[in-house]
């Protein structure tokens, strides 16, 4: 199975950092099956495309506009994530749209899409999450690694010094 975990955000701009805060996290704490990449896509739209095509799943963690009190976790998934964005629900919904409709086209689209996202409380200039928001943390987390003990490729958590010699050599860089 071809599984891709995708963060996305822009880190400058407080809560909209969420998505790729979580999938640090994800790649400083855990380690993960063949088949299953971590992604930390920063702003890029297009630039995705190649890492986004042919996947049996694509896991996208942001922070999306639900209506709903910060710090909220949603969980949309396939044909509830909207494709023709009507109403923006993410920061970054243009270029992801644009990366699904490309890979539509070329016959490359995921088997499916799960969209975890955090109700962001500012999306303010400044660097670092609200507390309202770096609390959900766990909760999206713990949703993405349901997702993936449920299709049998549960992620197995790092020992202490698996984590200290992983910081030490610099091993979780974002690859974009």
């Amino acid at each position: 199975m071809s599984t891709l975990i995708l963060g996305v955000g822009n880190l400058l701009l407080s809560d909209e950092a969420v998505g790729v805060r979580i999938v640090e996290g994800l790649g400083r704490n855990y380690r993960f099956a063949p088949g299953i990449e971590l992604l930390d896509g920063g702003t890029a739209g297009m630039e995705l495309l190649e890492a986004m095509a042919s996947r049996d799943h694509i896991i996208l963690v942001d922070a999306v506009r639900s209506g709903n009190p910060p710090g909220t976790v949603v969980t949309l998934k396939d044909e509830e994530i909207p494709t023709l964005f009507g109403r923006k629900i993410s920061p970054h919904q243009l270029g992801l749209a644009d990366v699904l409709s490309a890979l539509h086209m070329t016959g490359e689209s995921p088997k499916r899409l799960t969209l975890i996202g955090v109700e962001p409380e500012s999306l303010e200039p400044r660097i670092g999450l609200t507390p309202v928001v770096a609390a959900a943390m766990g909760e999206a987390t713990d949703r993405i690694l349901t997702l993936l003990a449920a299709v049998g490729a549960p992620a197995i958590p790092l020992s202490e010094k698996e984590k200290a010699d992983q910081a030490r050599e610099g091993l979780w860089r974002s690859p974009i």
